[in-house]
Order: C-alpha cells, then structure tokens, then sequence
C-alpha cells in the first residue's frame, strides 16, 4: 500500500499600515531579532524585515501570523529552497 504525503502551505499575505505596522501570514519559524532586523520563514522563503525600534507585538505560530511594529524601511524575500539549504544560521556558516 502506497500513502501519500500531502503537504499543505499556508498562504502568504502581508499587509503594512503606515510603515508602522507590518502584518504577515503564513509564518513558520523566527529565525532571530533585535530592534533594526528580523528574520523569519514563511511558507513561500526566507523574510528579512529592516527598520528601526523594530518590536514583535504579536506571534502565533499555530496560525502562522506576526505582528510587528516599528519604523519599516525594508522587506526583502530569499527563496525557500536557498533557505532552507543554508545551514541552520550563524553555525551553518562557520562552519562550512
């Protein structure tokens, strides 16, 4: 008997307000943070959101959504494949 695997992707939806208030859906994982960038994955690749006074007002990672808030200079997507081949962060690159 042969199962199949079948994987569901979460859509991905942002909404920013104001450069002040960034809304994402389809979040999988925060990879890191602090006050000028964070890092996350989401469903279609890696995210990388620069600003400044940056704040993670809300996470749920069951739904898959974050709020963040802040002054939002930058959104920039990596592809989910170069994602997830890069290592694991700051480990991944030493020591490759």
């Amino acid at each position: 008997m042969v199962t199949e695997k079948k994987t569901t992707l979460k859509s991905n939806n942002i909404i920013l307000e104001d450069r002040e208030k960034l809304g994402i859906s389809g979040v999988e994982y925060v990879e890191s943070f602090n006050d000028n960038t964070i890092i996350l994955f989401t469903s279609k690749g890696g995210l990388t959101i620069k600003g400044a006074s940056l704040n993670i007002s809300k996470l749920n990672l069951d739904d898959g959504n974050v709020t963040i808030q802040g002054i939002i200079n930058s959104l920039n997507y990596t592809n989910k494949e170069l994602s997830a081949n890069k290592g694991g962060g700051l480990l991944g690159k030493m020591f490759k």
